[in-house]
């Protein structure tokens, strides 16, 4: 690798208005309600305030230092197994960037970051409509598992 390599690392404080920026592309580009106004505290709360940070992040970066796409990622628990994997919430990368090869850079990461865990199994999601996302996933080698995903917003005060 040189210098003139697109790079992952773990992302750092100062990448958080980046991350945001990204992620907001992220939403608009799946159709989704754009992130909430204070995400940049809350990511850096789950990011880098306790001893044991609840989400990982990483970063794609070309030489020259741009940050162009990143990867989340958090241990969960499957009861059926009684074990637990590594969950990635979110891999995005802007569209110049697509098919440079950083997608597969990411997916090593947090398989890494799986591996330094001590998990054997990563899980996620893609929309069924993202067929660009789903020949990537299979390329990979990954296995779809056809299910709905359901969200529930809560009342507040109750």
């Amino acid at each position: 690798m040189t210098d003139a390599d697109p790079v992952v690392r773990r992302a750092r404080p100062e990448d958080i208005p980046r991350v945001v920026e990204l992620a907001a592309e992220h939403a608009a580009y799946e159709h989704a309600a754009p992130p909430p106004p204070d995400l940049a505290p809350r990511l850096t709360a789950l990011l880098f305030d306790a001893p044991t940070p609840r989400l990982r992040c990483l970063v794609a970066e070309l030489p020259g230092g741009e940050v162009v796409g990143y990867a989340t990622c958090s241990p969960e628990l499957s009861t059926w197994q009684a074990r637990e994997y590594l969950h990635m919430d979110c891999l995005f990368l802007r569209s110049d960037s697509r098919g440079s090869g950083l997608g597969a850079l990411l997916m090593e990461a947090v398989a890494a970051e799986a591996r330094a865990l001590g998990l054997d199994e990563i899980q996620w999601q893609t929309p069924a409509w993202n067929e660009g996302a789903a020949r990537f996933y299979d390329r990979l080698g990954a296995h779809p598992k056809e299910k709905l995903r359901y969200s529930l917003t809560l009342p507040q005060g109750e």
